[in-house]
Order: C-alpha cells, then structure tokens, then sequence
C-alpha cells in the first residue's frame, strides 16, 4: 500500500510538520506528529532537569573563574548559535531565562521588589530580568523598592530610571540622591502602548493610565479619540482593572494587562514614538565584574563656582571615555545646588576609568561610584 493509503483510501489529513534541518519543514499526518511530540516532550522533560541537575552542581562547585554575567553571556551564545530554527532568537533567550530562574529557585529563591503593582511595565522587566520563578514583590513606591533593599527585605530592586520620550524618573534620582544604593545591572525594556477596553472605540468617554503612559500618547488620543476625558492613574495596571470593571472606559495599558483583565486590544502600539524604551536599573546585589561591556554609572556634587562643571568633564575626555548619560538634579533643600548623574562606558576596574574617577575626586564635593555593570540589551 502506497504511504498516505488507508483501505484503498488517497485521502490523507496532514495537521504537523517535521522539521528537516536548518528551519525547513516537511508535512506529516496529525498521528505521526501527535506521537513524535510525546517522544520529545519526554526527552526535553529529562534533559532539562539533567540540566538544572548539572548547573547547580556548577554553582555549587565553583568549577571556573568566570562571574555569573560572563557565564550566562557564553550561555546564551551557546544556545544561538546551536539553533537551526525555526524557534527566533526572543523565544529562544525567553526559554533560557526560565530555565536559569528555574535553577536559582532551587538553589535559593531570590527576591525582588519592583514598582507594582502586576502587570505593569516594572513588573515585565522584573520577568524579563529575572523570570517566574523568582519571588517577585511589588510595592507601592519607587522610594519603597530602595527601602526594600536597604532593609534587606529583598535582594534586588528594580526602579526605572529614564525614558526615552519623558527623560529622567525624577523619583528614582531623588532616591540615589538620598540613599547611594548601588546599581549592579540594567533593564532596557521597549515600551508598547495599547488601548485596552471592553467595548468599541466609538464607545469610549474616557481614557485612564499613569501620567507617563498619557504622556507618550497623547498625539494619538488627540488624532483618534478628539473630545474623549483623559484621567490620569497610579499605574498602568490599575488603568487596565478600571477599564475592566467601567463601561466606556479605556485604558492605556501592556499587552499582558489585557490578558490578565480579561479586556480587548481596541488599538495597538498607540504611543507615539516607535523607539519608546524605558530603562530600568537593578539595585542591589554584588558588584559584577568586568565583562567587556561594560558601564559605569556616577553621582557627583560640585563647588557652586563658575567652570567647575567644565572642569569634571575634562577628565573623561583626557581618558577618552564616552559619556552615554548626564543629568542634573536639584540638590534636596537648596535652590541653587545641583548633583550629577553621569553613565560612562568601561568598567570602574578598567585603568583608564579608574584614573577618571581619580581625578574627578579631586574636582568634586562628592562623588558616588554607584556601579559598573553589562550593557542591557534593548527588548521588545
């Protein structure tokens, strides 16, 4: 009997696919693919738990020299480059960080206090960062996330600290001006912005969400929604929940907002830049070591003299370090008194930062070395 025949039958129902080397893909009938899943899901059970088996025989041993953010570099590395697809290269690092959040719980659980409440964007790059298997706490205030910390209560935070539309987090810098936490690790995370509600557009009276979230669309709510009242909230999630249990009221809110609220995405990506990122910093923690990408973040306090500003900046351009951020912020209690937040690339060991900060020493009232830590990469 030819293959695909069945009492005398040319009829064949094809449902999977089998995937033939480097991403290409071949039909198999629905039997066949319900029968291969079942033999792999057993085998991926297996590996995965000789895995986390294996990895936490290696943090337990201390096997090599390598940090931990070195480790999970070439970790990822390995993955990607061993993949022939068709599985792209989010699902691929979205996997390994479950598996690694995974491995850390049985280790020992870590905790991690972020701006909540669920399901708001510091609540997705605390996923992100740190995966499901985390303890993940949310607070009501970003000065809470640095009490958290400072407390002992939670072993990293998780704060945002700018944006590319709104700039600074006012908040989170006036918390680093009080309590120096230092930073151990970055959040680049891409903001997208939908219109969550339960009934149509033409039914929306009122548009809800955090102040920042407004902001970044409000070109889109004038254009789409002209007339419609726009109030402004807490947080992003509290939006989505209101939304949820009002008629004709909107939300500006995540994806996973709507999942969880049980809301329809009216319209979506609505802010009104497409490269809308917001970065987050990790607080907490021990201190990296160099990786090879790394940056370093400063806090500094100047004489209130003419030049004196001019005269830091000199130091890094005689290193030849590249300044990534800077910011000024109104000194506590004083109207004319300003700090610096200034983000550099290279490590706090590397000799040529190492001599910045020297110097910078010299030049300053104050000055906070408020970490060295790798690159984020930006994600979607």
């Amino acid at each position: 009997m030819a293959k695909g025949q069945r009492n005398g039958s040319t009829e064949r129902r094809s449902t999977g696919r089998r995937t033939t080397g480097r991403g290409s893909i071949e039909t198999v009938s629905a039997a066949e693919a319900a029968e291969k899943l079942a033999r792999l899901d057993r085998q991926i059970v297996g590996l995965l738990n000789e895995r986390a088996a294996t990895e936490l025989a290696r943090r337990r041993g201390a096997v090599d020299s390598e940090s931990v953010e070195e480790w999970q570099c070439r970790e990822e590395a390995r993955w990607l480059d061993a993949s022939a697809g068709p599985l792209g290269e989010s699902s691929l690092r979205a996997i390994l960080r479950e598996l690694r959040s995974g491995c850390q719980a049985l280790l020992r659980p870590i905790r991690v206090a972020y701006l909540g409440p669920a399901y708001s964007y510091s609540h997705q790059a605390a996923v992100e960062r740190y995966g499901n298997s985390a303890e993940l706490a949310a607070v009501t205030t970003i000065a809470g996330v640095f009490e958290e910390i400072r407390a002992g209560h939670a072993d990293f935070g998780l704060v945002p600290i700018e944006n590319s539309t709104d700039g600074r987090i006012v908040d989170t810098l006036g918390m680093f001006a009080r309590y120096p936490v230092r930073i151990c690790g970055e959040v680049q995370l891409r903001i997208h912005h939908q219109l969550l509600a339960r009934c149509e557009r033409h039914s929306i009276r009122e548009v809800v969400s955090k102040p920042q979230a407004v902001s970044q669309c409000r070109d889109w709510i004038a254009r789409h929604l002209p007339g419609v009242r726009v109030v402004e909230m807490s947080s992003t999630a509290a939006a989505a929940q209101s939304a949820a249990e009002k008629p004709g009221v909107a939300a500006i809110a995540s994806q996973q907002a709507a999942v969880n609220y049980g809301l329809n995405i009216v319209a979506a990506n609505i802010e009104d830049n497409p490269d809308n990122l917001t970065r987050f910093a990790v607080i907490g923690g021990e201190p990296p070591d160099p990786c090879g990408n790394d940056k370093t973040a400063l806090m500094f306090e100047l004489a209130h003299r003419p030049g004196s500003l001019a005269d830091a900046m000199t130091v890094f351009k005689s290193q030849g370090l590249n300044l990534t951020w800077i910011e000024s912020f109104p000194m506590p209690g004083t109207s004319k008194e300003y700090l610096f937040f200034v983000e550099l690339e290279g490590h706090a060991q590397e000799p040529k930062v190492a001599k910045a900060l020297a110097a910078l020493r010299n030049r300053t009232v104050r000055l906070e070395v408020l970490g060295s830590y790798p690159k984020g990469a930006p994600i979607a």
